[in-house]
C-alpha cells in the first residue's frame, strides 16, 4: 500500500486517519478508480450528445427491469419512520442540535451543506465516530454547553458525489474518490458500533446521473460489508433523484441498490441546475424563469416529483419530499408568511404520497412533523400508496418550456447578491451559510450562477425589456457587492461571464481549497 497524505494531521485526526482505514481506502480505490473514471467519461459524451441534439429518455436496454416484478429490502432499524429530517454539517454545535431537534434523521453532510477544506472532512469524521458513540459534546469560549441527550436522530451520511476528489489523499500517487473517502472512513469506524447500537451504516448518495453509478456505489457496499465481515444489506442507502439523467432512470436505480436500498429524494435546486447544465447549449427550450418562481407545481417539476412517489411506493421504498430551508427569525410576519409556506409544501408533499421531507433548521422540525402526523397518523410511512394513477411521460419530463414565470432584474440581482454572498462564506470554509433566512448551501451558488450563466449565454431578455448582455451583469454585480472586490466576487463573476460552462463551483472553485 502507497497512501500518502498531503495535508497537516491535526489533533485526534489521527484517530480516524489509521493504518488499517487507509489500507481499506486504499482497497476501495484500486477496486473501484477505473470504472468510477469511465463513468465520468460517460457522462461527458452524454453532454456531448445533448448539446447535438440528443435527448433523455427511459432505457430501451432496462424495460425489463421496469417491466419485471421485484421490491427493495424492507426498512432498517431506524429507517421505518422518516417523517422528519434534518439535514447540515458534521461541525459539533450543528451535530449536536440536528441530533437533539426531534428530527427522525439527522442527514449529515459532507457534500452542499459543506465545505471540502481538509480540517472539515476529517474532523467531520471525529464528530460522527463520537457522536456514534454518545460522547460528542462541545464548550464554547463563552461557556454554553452543547451534548446529544438520550433520544437523538438517526445518523444517515453525505458523501461527496462521483465527480470529485479528495486531493489530500494520493493512493499510488493518484487523489482517491471524495465519494470512497468520506464513504470509507465512516463506514469503517463506525459500521460495527452502529449495528451495536441497534442501527445501521446509513447513507445519503448525491448527484447521481446513471443507474451505472447506483451499480458502483452497490458494489462499493458488497466490498465494504465484506471487510469488515458484516451482513450483505446492512448498509442502506437512499438516492437524491437531483440530476436531470436520473429522473428517467429512478427504477433502474432502486433496482441495482434494491438488497441495500432506502428510497429515493426529490432535491429542487441541484435538479433544477441539472436542467440548465445538461440543455445549456439549447436556446430558450431549457431556459428557466426567476429561481424562485420555479416551484414545485411547475409541470416539469411536478411530473418529476409525482413519478418519484410512484416508482418509489411501487417497488416498496420510500420517498422522501425536498428541503425547507427557511431559518425562524425574531420578525413575526416574517415567520407566519414562512410558516405558511412551508406547510402548504409540506401538505402538498403529504398528500402526495410521500412518506416523509426535510427540513435546515431545528425550528422546522415540529411543524414538518405535524403535517406528515395528520396524514400519517401512527403510521411509520405510506408505502402502501402506490400512485397507479399517476402516468408520467419523458415529454412530461422534459417540458421545461411549459414553465410559467418570467426573467426579472431582481431575479437577476439576487442570483447575484446571493451567489456571492454564499460563495464568500464557502471560500472561508462555512457550507450551510443563512442568507435572507433561508439556509442555503453550495446548489443555490450552483443554480444562482447558471441561471446568469444561461440567460446571457441565450440572450435572455428581462421582463422590463433589458436585455441580459455582459455589461449588464457586471454592473448589477458591482451594485451589489458596492464595488467591492473580493475573491467571492471574482469567483462568481468567473463563473457567471465565462465562455464554455464548466461545474465552477465543484471542480474548479474546489480546488482553490487549502
Amino acid at each position: 500500500m502507497n497512501v500518502a497524505i498531503t495535508a497537516p494531521v491535526h489533533d485526534r485526526f489521527d484517530e480516524i486517519l489509521t493504518d488499517d482505514a487507509l489500507a481499506f481506502l486504499a482497497r476501495l480505490h484500486h477496486e473501484f478508480e477505473p470504472r468510477r473514471r469511465e463513468l465520468l467519461e460517460a457522462r461527458d459524451r452524454r453532454y456531448a450528445e445533448l448539446a447535438n441534439g440528443g435527448t433523455l429518455h427511459f432505457l430501451d436496454e432496462t424495460k425489463d427491469v421496469r417491466e419485471g416484478d421485484w421490491q427493495v429490502a424492507e426498512p432498517a432499524p431506524g429507517l421505518h419512520d422518516r417523517r422528519a429530517e434534518i439535514t447540515g454539517p458534521t461541525d459539533a454545535k450543528m451535530a449536536i442540535n440536528a441530533l437533539n431537534s426531534g428530527a427522525k434523521v439527522w442527514l449529515a453532510d459532507h457534500e452542499d451543506a459543506n465545505t471540502p477544506l481538509w480540517e472539515n472532512m476529517v474532523q467531520g469524521q471525529v464528530n460522527l465516530r463520537d457522536a456514534v458513540a454518545g460522547t460528542l459534546e462541545l464548550t464554547t469560549p463563552e461557556g454554553k454547553h452543547y451534548a446529544v441527550g438520550d433520544e437523538s436522530a438517526t445518523i444517515v451520511v453525505r458523501p461527496r458525489g462521483w465527480h470529485l476528489t479528495e486531493k489530500h489523499v494520493l493512493v499510488d500517487g493518484e487523489r482517491i474518490s471524495g465519494s470512497l473517502f468520506d464513504f470509507g472512513l465512516y463506514f469503517f469506524h463506525c459500521a460495527e458500533a452502529q449495528i451495536d447500537r441497534g442501527s445501521g451504516p446509513y447513507f445519503y448518495l448525491p448527484k447521481m446521473e446513471s443507474h451505472l453509478e447506483a451499480r458502483l456505489w452497490n458494489d462499493a457496499f458488497v466490498l465494504a460489508q465484506d471487510h469488515l465481515g458484516i451482513p450483505q444489506g446492512t448498509i442502506r442507502a437512499t438516492v437524491l433523484i437531483e440530476t436531470f439523467p436520473a429522473a428517467f432512470e429512478m427504477e433502474e436505480i432502486l433496482f441495482e441498490l434494491r438488497d441495500h436500498s432506502a428510497g429515493l429524494n426529490a432535491g429542487r435546486w441541484d435538479y433544477m441546475f441539472s436542467v440548465i447544465k445538461n440543455f445549456r447549449d439549447r436556446g430558450t427550450d431549457f431556459m428557466l424563469p426567476d429561481r424562485n418562481s420555479v416551484t414545485m407545481t411547475v409541470p416539469f417539476m411536478r411530473a418529476y416529483t409525482e413519478l418519484l412517489v410512484r416508482t418509489c411506493h411501487q417497488r416498496g421504498a420510500h420517498a422522501i419530499g425536498g428541503m425547507a430551508a427557511f431559518i425562524p427569525s425574531k420578525d413575526e410576519e416574517t415567520n407566519r408568511q414562512a410558516f405558511e409556506k412551508v406547510r402548504d409544501d409540506k401538505t402538498r408533499e403529504a398528500g402526495d404520497g410521500f412518506d416523509g421531507s426535510w427540513v435546515a433548521h431545528p425550528g422546522m422540525v415540529e411543524l414538518c412533523t405535524e403535517v406528515f402526523t395528520s396524514v400519517l397518523g401512527d403510521d411509520p410511512d405510506q408505502r402502501h400508496r402506490t400512485r397507479d394513477d399517476v402516468d408520467v411521460t419523458a415529454e412530461q419530463l422534459l417540458d421545461v418550456a411549459s414553465t410559467p414565470g418570467e426573467i426579472t432584474e431582481a431575479g437577476l440581482r439576487s442570483n447575484i447578491s446571493v451567489g456571492i454572498q454564499y460563495l464568500d462564506a464557502w471560500l472561508r470554509g462555512t457550507g450551510a451559510v443563512g442568507i435572507n433566512n433561508l439556509m442555503e448551501d453550495a446548489a443555490t451558488a450552483e443554480i444562482a450562477r447558471s441561471q446568469v450563466w444561461q440567460w446571457l449565454h441565450t440572450g435572455a431578455s428581462l421582463a422590463d425589456g433589458q436585455q441580459v448582455t455582459r455589461e449588464l451583469v457586471e454592473q448589477l454585480i458591482d451594485e451589489e457587492t458596492g464595488g467591492d472586490a473580493s475573491d467571492a466576487r471574482a469567483l462568481f463573476t468567473e463563473m457567471a461571464l465565462a465562455e464554455h460552462y464548466e461545474d465552477f463551483l465543484t471542480i474548479p472553485a474546489y480546488e482553490r481549497m487549502p
